[in-house]
């Protein structure tokens, strides 16, 4: 079996990339029984497949966030404990504490960043999928392969033709490693708008009627809402650069859309996040409050300078986790802490098991112990509040009473008034 030279990906993401690539396959294949033949909605449908077949691992790091909100506090206090203790012996009580009271919750330090480092590969993989359609959609590449055949069987120097073609149009040679192979030539071709493959007609007179059959196939493949996914909305709007004048699109909803999205579904995944009131906890979360303001911003430049099928992916993939993170926020505000907590220390006990470990108890009502720090926490804070309140009152009959019966109490006579109530303050 042939592989696209650039595109296809080998290591630890070839396999899930020729896995979904397969999906993506599919897809198109079941859209065009319907007489629908358009790589937009198949990217589309394709990220609801993945969203759907990713959920159980998103669910997962939700309740183990979830479970740390809960824990927060617990955990706050022992950091508090040890505050300002560098000490070989003290950093040593600390981390057998903290490791203590995961496993009272039957849950680990790196219970939620499993899961991430699960779907990172996934991630990887979904990418290039989407960015190289060609290198894993069969159904797709074939129709590339119609021109690609027909060019390669003319018996001339179609390399050197095509590179000069590049340059003379513009096209990404970055992403051909190799044109001179039938893969680098569907690398190619892909790349090619309209206005391109218009050029390429000329380029190659005697196969006009190739092209212009199969170009037209592409084009209605490769166009969503009258945008073409091959090109990019920044090329779109300004085919001659920022001094070339601006050419209105709907191009232009795409790095909008992706961005707003993006903003909003950052916005909901933070709802059960949890919260930290130390000072690390606090850098945290003005850190992640930065990262939530930035990367929909990075969403709207990276969807400019992308191809537009990129940025469909995008919408689509952000639309999607907000529908569902709105699903999984019901969901968590109805579970059973303390079953969730029970249900983890079961797991936990099964693999102490089997290492010849005794078993943990189960935390005695996780919720309990919440409300029970939180009361803590409140009796501190009146208390403060009380104590300051006292003090402010003191301060207020102090001067109230060396101040009476003063009409300028920057006057001598005043000044020798609180001398006398001073002393006859002290001396009763």
């Amino acid at each position: 079996m042939e592989f696209l030279v650039l595109t296809k990906v080998g290591g630890i993401l070839g396999p899930f990339a020729t896995v979904l690539g397969i999906i993506m396959d599919w897809l198109f294949k079941l859209t065009s029984i319907f007489g629908i033949q358009n790589i937009g909605l198949c990217i589309i449908l394709f990220t609801l497949v993945t969203k759907l077949l990713m959920f159980p691992l998103t669910l997962k790091q939700q309740k183990s966030s979830k479970l740390m909100s809960i824990m927060q506090p617990e955990l706050n206090a022992i950091q508090a404990k040890y505050k300002g203790k560098k000490d070989q012996d003290s950093m040593m009580k600390q981390n057998v504490e903290i490791q203590a009271l995961y496993e009272k919750y039957g849950t680990s330090m790196t219970g939620g960043c499993l899961q991430l480092v699960i779907q990172m590969p996934i991630l990887f993989a979904l990418y290039q999928v989407i960015y190289h359609i060609p290198a894993y959609v069969s159904s797709v590449k074939d129709v590339f392969m119609n021109v690609v055949t027909s060019i390669t069987s003319l018996g001339v120097d179609h390399v050197g033709m095509l590179t000069q073609f590049a340059t003379d149009n513009k096209v990404n040679m970055a992403m051909v490693k190799d044109i001179a192979t039938n893969n680098g030539l569907v690398d190619f071709l892909y790349q090619l708008n309209p206005t391109q493959w218009a050029a390429l007609q000329d380029l190659f007179p005697s196969i006009q009627g190739t092209i212009v059959e199969n170009a037209a196939k592409i084009e209605h493949m490769n166009s969503f809402l009258g945008i073409n996914l091959a090109s990019t909305p920044f090329s779109v709007m300004f085919p001659n650069g920022f001094t070339g004048g601006f050419n209105f699109s709907l191009a232009i909803l795409i790095p909008i859309l992706a961005g707003l999205s993006q903003w909003l579904s950052a916005k909901l995944m933070t709802v059960n996040q949890p919260s930290a009131g130390n000072d690390d906890g606090n850098s945290m979360a003005q850190s992640m409050k930065m990262m939530n303001t930035m990367m929909p911003l990075m969403s709207v430049f990276f969807c400019f300078t992308f191809a537009s099928g990129i940025g469909i992916y995008w919408i689509a993939s952000s639309v999607f986790q907000v529908i569902q993170q709105v699903l999984v926020n019901r969901y968590m505000d109805k579970i059973d802490i303390d079953e969730m907590v029970k249900q983890n220390v079961e797991k936990a006990n099964k693999k102490r098991a089997k290492k010849g470990l005794p078993p943990q108890k189960v935390s005695q009502n996780a919720t309990a112990n919440l409300k029970s720090i939180q009361a803590a926490n409140e009796r501190e804070e009146t208390e403060r509040q009380e104590k300051i309140e006292k003090t402010q009152e003191q301060m207020k009959a102090s001067n109230d009473y060396y101040s009476s019966g003063a009409a300028n109490p920057n006057s001598i006579s005043a000044k020798a008034r609180m001398v006398q109530k001073y002393n006859e303050k002290h001396s009763k």
